[in-house]
């Protein structure tokens, strides 16, 4: 029999007995079905890191850590931020001649003359540090029923023994009729960077037994 435990994305991630932030996203490995890395923003907020399932003790409610806090601050970052080049911009000047613009809207009113606002800043445009083939699986991304959307991510029931995805929680309903369900991984047609497609229909899915959360206690 399967030792499995359901977690919500967003659990909270102790290390050494404390708290020490809370799991952004999972990484999955679509081709084997396995959840291979957490992906864990610190608290205080940092440099999200990219840890493998190996050091972690899936329960319920949280998420433990069997490395030390230095350990996991060692660990590779989960996302790159990195910027445009100046050689890529089109504003036909570079950035290092903003200062030296002249301030139009000194002039004496009625000229015509307005103030030109400099351009805004660039962007940081992340990059995450996946390992290749493997694809991040993130709290409220959509779910496609056979018949069409039915809900959203909320977490993953994983095997404690090899890591292997069992099933993937779902938020389905509306405001007043929502419940948590878990659709059967042998139901997932696959899962990419946009959502998660399964074979059930919605009305299929609608008769899936909740999970409850909340009457699940940690190991």
């Amino acid at each position: 029999m399967r030792d499995t435990v359901e977690f919500l994305i967003g659990a909270e991630v102790r290390c050494a007995g404390r708290e020490c932030g809370a799991v952004a996203f999972v990484v999955v490995d679509p081709v084997a079905r396995r959840l291979t890395h957490l992906v864990v923003q610190p608290d205080p907020p940092g440099v999200s890191r990219l840890v493998p399932v190996k050091l972690a003790q899936l329960r319920p409610g949280r998420i433990d850590l069997t490395c030390t806090p230095a350990e996991l601050d060692a660990l590779e970052p989960a996302v790159q931020e990195h910027f445009l080049s100046d050689s890529q911009n089109d504003w036909g000047y570079r950035s290092d001649q903003v200062l030296a613009w002249p301030f139009f809207g000194l002039a004496p009113g009625g000229t015509g003359i307005t103030a030109m606002e400099p351009p805004m800043a660039p962007e940081p445009e992340p990059e995450y540090r996946l390992p290749p083939g493997d694809v991040p699986v993130r709290r409220g991304e959509p779910v496609r029923a056979a018949d069409g959307p039915i809900g959203k991510v909320r977490g993953l029931g994983v095997d404690r023994a090899d890591g292997r995805v069992t099933h993937v929680l779902l938020d389905e309903g509306h405001l007043w009729g929502r419940k948590l369900v878990g659709i059967p991984i042998a139901a997932v047609r696959g899962v990419d960077e946009d959502g998660v497609e399964v074979r059930l229909t919605k009305d299929e899915i609608r008769d899936l037994p909740p999970i409850d959360l909340d009457d699940r206690r940690a190991a």
